[in-house]
């Protein structure tokens, strides 16, 4: 009995030691003295062993809740939270961290707003949207961007073939990205004339998803649809159909037939391609390059009442931002995220997008090192002007039925991406040299003029209503 004890401790006592990092060489010495104690041969081996002890760099703040409950969907994106938990940056920082999968957008936001979640991995336009007055209203806040690019947009394998022959091809017949929307134009048309509405889906109406695909179809040309304060499907005056799907069931709904396309974060343009029922045909790179993804979002009520907690969950997220845009991590990554309690997609369907490549067509697969980014460029950072960029949006569609003044965009991000916590919690980093200084920002919280847009068009966060007024399709508004 004494022996079995001996065993089972010690595979339950090296877990723990992993988890909550402990130092080997403390590990090694209680294992010694508890297996001495049974009288078992390892005692000896155990106690003879001496491996120096790591000191942890991190300077523990004073935590006001330390048993926290965040959630998250099945993207790659949520590898922060993945990263964070499993490589101990929650632990280092006293924070004891449950991450627990929801099963959709409207889920996650719930369950914050009403507490059964301290913080979630969740869509950029969310916490907006509740501070702008779509959809349901609270005050939420974020202090950190989880992630850069990583959507594409596929289609059927049937709209593909008609898409195809639309597409430039370069010297040795493949198709030259990025693909516009105008490939896909008279295929629509061919839809509709036979009868068909065009469908396509979406994550959820103020994801960037659906701002993406928007752009993407208003570019060529192709009106996906206007909301109003009555209606709020999206779909007045719409030459393609635009509906919510949850984004683990977008492959699926695909191959059922129920919509053509969508437009959706990583595994799931990947998992087309791997089951051959779809093609991805652009990324969001390619729409607007380096746009902001995800954002991790808390009450603005949690962060007042915690705001030691709010700054080392911060951190944390931070250092594990860092961690996944170091290459040599990356094939560890994608094994973290492929486990059941994370995404739990197959390896080589994670690993297509996240080690640096992206397959389009079968076998015709890209170098893309961009296509997921979690740190460098300042992704970590909640800049005011992403967040203007989404607002925008929301008016151009008329998610925002009403017009505001140019001075309104500004107000009320500020209310809701918090640079502050930011930088309180990037400072502590950088004093325990955990990142560099060079690695914090200086900036008045918005990016520079920039025109890195599939169709061109420039984007200055500080004059939102002349942007919402330069595009063909979409409300416009009066300076």
């Amino acid at each position: 009995i004494c022996q079995k004890l001996s065993i089972d401790t010690y595979i339950k006592l090296k877990l723990y030691t992993m988890k909550s990092l402990l130092t080997k060489s403390t590990w090694i010495l209680s294992l010694g003295l508890l297996l001495s104690s049974c009288g078992g041969k390892e005692s000896k081996k155990a106690t003879t062993e001496e491996v120096p002890a790591e000191a942890s760099k991190t300077k523990t703040l004073d935590i006001e809740k330390p048993q926290l409950t965040f959630g998250f969907i099945k993207l790659t994106d949520m590898a922060p939270l993945a990263i964070a938990k499993e490589k101990g940056f929650f632990e280092e920082e006293g924070l004891f961290v449950s991450v627990e999968a929801q099963s959709n957008w409207k889920n996650v936001l719930d369950r914050v707003i009403d507490g059964q979640l301290d913080g979630s991995h969740m869509l950029a336009g969310q916490p907006i949207a509740t501070g702008a007055g779509f959809g349901r209203q609270a005050e939420l806040v974020t202090a950190f961007s989880m992630d850069l690019n990583g959507n594409g947009i596929t289609v059927s394998n049937d709209v593909w073939a008609k898409m195809k022959p639309n597409v430039p091809k370069d010297i040795d017949g493949k198709p030259i990205h990025p693909i516009k929307a105008d490939a896909l134009k008279p295929v629509i048309t061919e839809y509709k004339n036979k009868g068909n509405a065009f469908k396509m889906g979406m994550v959820f109406p103020v994801s960037t998803h659906n701002y993406e695909i928007r752009y993407w179809l208003a570019a060529a040309g192709i009106n996906p649809g206007m909301y109003t304060a009555d209606n709020v499907q999206g779909q007045i005056g719409a030459d393609v159909l635009l509906s919510v799907t949850p984004p683990p069931q977008m492959p699926a709904t695909l191959e059922a037939g129920t919509i053509y396309g969508y437009c959706v974060g990583e595994p799931w343009n990947q998992q087309a391609v791997f089951k051959g029922i779809g093609v991805p045909v652009v990324t969001n790179y390619d729409i607007w390059k380096n746009n902001p993804e995800k954002v991790f979002v808390m009450t603005k009520k949690f962060v007042d009442e915690n705001p030691n907690t709010a700054i080392a969950v911060t951190k944390a997220l931070i250092r594990a931002g860092k961690w996944l845009d170091e290459p040599e991590n990356r094939a560890e990554a994608v094994k973290i995220l492929s486990m059941s309690q994370y995404v739990g997609a197959d390896e080589v369907v994670l690993a297509n997008s996240m080690t640096g490549t992206f397959e389009f067509e079968k076998g015709d697969k890209r170098e893309m090192p961009d296509f997921n980014v979690f740190y460098k460029y300042n992704a970590t950072y909640p800049f005011y002007s992403d967040g203007i960029w989404f607002l925008t949006q929301m008016r151009r569609w008329g998610q925002i039925p009403n017009s505001k003044p140019a001075d309104w965009y500004a107000n009320t991000i500020k209310k809701i991406y918090r640079p502050d916590i930011w930088k309180k919690a990037a400072d502590l980093l950088v004093a325990e040299g955990n990142i560099p200084a060079a690695d914090v920002p200086k900036t008045d919280g918005y990016k520079p003029v920039t025109t890195d847009f599939i169709d061109g068009t420039k984007y200055d966060a500080k004059d939102p209503i002349g942007y919402i007024n330069s595009f063909k399709i979409g409300n416009k508004d009066k300076k």
